[in-house]
This record gives structure tokens, sequence and C-alpha cells, in this order.
């Protein structure tokens, strides 16, 4: 389990895009669950539909939602101390990415995904048996929130923030 505080320094920054926060929203009784994943840079939310709350769905969930995402951008996902994270090197691996975790009890660690959840609570409530969301419907969701203006990007959307992305040329990446 690598710590947030050996994660590189251009993560703070919030210049070079890659860098990613996760964290799962659970719904009733803690039995069923979304995965959420924010891009730091752009605040391009991804939610990724989970078979159940713990670290298999976690791994499975990311996995799928996180092979649409280009390697160049895909550099690092940091994570809290949830159980639910226990198969991070499999992830890490299977992607080649890097995952750090915040330290306990310290969610402005995350504070982009945290920031997130609220707003995300307008669709995936509270009390709420969270299984029964379609991949097809929390895309719907996310597209919702990539598609608002917002403040700290200028009043751009995460979309059209996202889409300015510069990726490395093949030649620059050695291909």
């Amino acid at each position: 389990m690598t710590p947030i505080a050996e994660r590189p320094a251009e993560v703070a920054t919030r210049t070079v895009p890659g860098h990613w926060e996760g964290d799962l929203i659970k719904g009733v009784r803690n039995r069923s669950a979304v995965g959420t994943l924010v891009e730091r840079t752009t605040r391009l939310v991804i939610l990724a539909r989970m078979d159940g709350t713990d670290a298999r769905s976690a791994r499975e969930g990311f996995t799928k939602k996180f092979r649409h995402v280009p390697a160049p951008l895909r550099k690092t996902l940091t994570y809290d101390r949830g159980k639910e994270m226990a198969e991070h090197e499999l992830l890490s691996q299977r992607l080649a990415l890097q995952i750090f975790f915040a330290d306990p009890h310290a969610p402005w660690q995350r504070g982009t995904n945290e920031n997130t959840n609220g707003p995300l609570r307008q669709y995936l409530l509270k009390g709420t048996d969270l299984s029964g969301y379609t991949q097809r419907e929390l895309n719907a969701i996310a597209q919702r929130l990539n598609t608002r203006p917002r403040k700290c990007l200028d009043f751009a959307t995460p979309l059209e923030a996202y889409a300015q992305v510069r990726l490395p040329s093949p030649v620059a990446l050695g291909t």
C-alpha cells in the first residue's frame, strides 16, 4: 500500500492530466455500491457499476471503465484505505496505473472526489439500492455531471476540458 506522501508532486498542481481520485458510493445498508472516478485536472467523472461492495467487484468495475481511458491519461489513482481496494495491486498491474492511498481519516486528500460525491447524490440517493442501476444509466448520470460548467474550469465543462487534453504523439511514446 503506497501512501499519498509518495505520490508525484505533479499530482498536487493539477496541471498534468491523468491523475484520478476514486471512491465507492454505497447504497442502503452498504450492500450495493457505485464506483466513482474523477480526473483531477479536468474534473471528468466516470461511474462504474459494481456487482458488490467487495474488493473483486471494485477491481472489476474500475478495470472495465479505466480500459476506455487512453493509457497516457491513466497515471495515478488516489483512494482511501477502504477494504474494497484490497486488490489494488492487480488493478495497478492490469492498467499500468500507480495507486496511492490517502491517510486515514483525511478525506480532504481526495477532495475532488469528495466534492463530486455531493452532486452525485442528486441522482444516487442515500438509502437506495444502487445495484439496480445499469451501466448505461450510470453513464447518463456521468454525462449530466460532465456537461455542467464549473467555475474552477473557467465555466467550461469537464467534457470540454477533457477534449482539450493533448495526448503525447506515438513517436513521443516510443511506439
